[in-house]
């Protein structure tokens, strides 16, 4: 049985510069995120994984427009709001990880008390698993 799901189809479809430049985003964010574990405050180590699962969006998004899906509303929106039209397997963690986008400006601003380690650790563990996500949907995890 052949699975021809519509991220199945679109990683097969996709030429070798997607899957490179898939494959080179999830490795930065592999190391984003091992990073972001080693900060000792709370506030860096937030933003970094953060900024870890954006990366893992940005190379789920370049392996599907280098596939041909294109976003169908024009002007200024964010990886995430492209995330649920180009991946709407991903929509979940697209809106978590937009709702915690505040949280991540105010501990890039320097706020300390801004997020707790609890919630730096939480979301440390949450972008791993989405990194694990991103590497099935982009073909990364057959390589």
């Amino acid at each position: 049985m052949t699975d021809s799901s519509p991220a199945r189809t679109a990683q097969s479809s996709a030429g070798p510069e997607a899957r490179g430049s898939a494959a080179s985003l999830l490795a930065q964010a592999r190391t984003e995120l091992v990073e972001a574990a080693t900060e000792p405050e709370p506030e860096p180590r937030y933003a970094r994984a953060h900024l870890a699962a954006l990366r893992a969006a940005a190379a789920v998004l370049a392996q599907r427009s280098e596939s041909g899906v294109r976003p169908r509303r024009r002007g200024l929106r964010s990886a995430w709001d492209l995330l649920i039209e180009l991946a709407p397997e991903l929509g979940e963690w697209a809106g978590f990880f937009a709702a915690g986008a505040g949280k991540r400006a105010a501990a890039e601003a320097g706020l300390v008390g801004s997020v707790t380690a609890r919630e730096a650790d939480d979301l440390i563990r949450e972008v791993a698993t989405f990194c694990r996500l991103a590497e099935r949907v982009t073909g990364g995890d057959r390589e």
